[in-house]
């Protein structure tokens, strides 16, 4: 079993279903900075270029979340958990007009999942893995 780097609630689960409905296949980006901007982003796949200082952490719901390379290092040690709240976000993100903005929280690895990801060797930028 692969330890997951980012996880999805059921409550995002089924926003990104209606959003992957109303737009097509989406992209989730977490960069940093305050405010909105520590929040994580969801796009239109193909309305946002990833490269070499995005790191890919997998999918959720079926889309592919990227994270920047600096907020990696910070986050690197923990499982990110993309949850949905009421309350619009002043980002371009795609749910915000739905009322809703994603949240990230997140839970630190245990000593099990940090060897697992340590002998997996460094997830894929974006370029090693660009959104398909």
């Amino acid at each position: 079993m692969t330890t997951a780097r980012v996880t999805i609630t059921d409550e995002a689960v089924a926003m990104v279903a209606l959003l992957v409905e109303r737009h097509g296949p989406l992209l989730f980006h977490q960069s940093g900075g305050c405010c909105d901007g520590s929040s994580p982003m969801c796009f239109p796949r193909f309305e946002f270029k990833v490269g070499a200082q995005d790191i890919y952490l997998g999918d959720i719901a079926g889309q592919p979340f990227y994270i920047g390379a600096a907020q990696f290092e910070y986050w690197a040690h923990t499982c990110l958990i993309i949850d949905l709240v009421k309350g619009r976000g002043s980002g371009f993100s795609a749910e915000a007009p739905e009322g809703f903005r994603f949240l990230t929280r997140s839970r630190l690895f245990t000593d099990d999942e940090s060897a697992a990801l340590a002998a997996a060797g460094p997830p894929p930028n974006g370029e090693q893995h660009p959104p398909g």
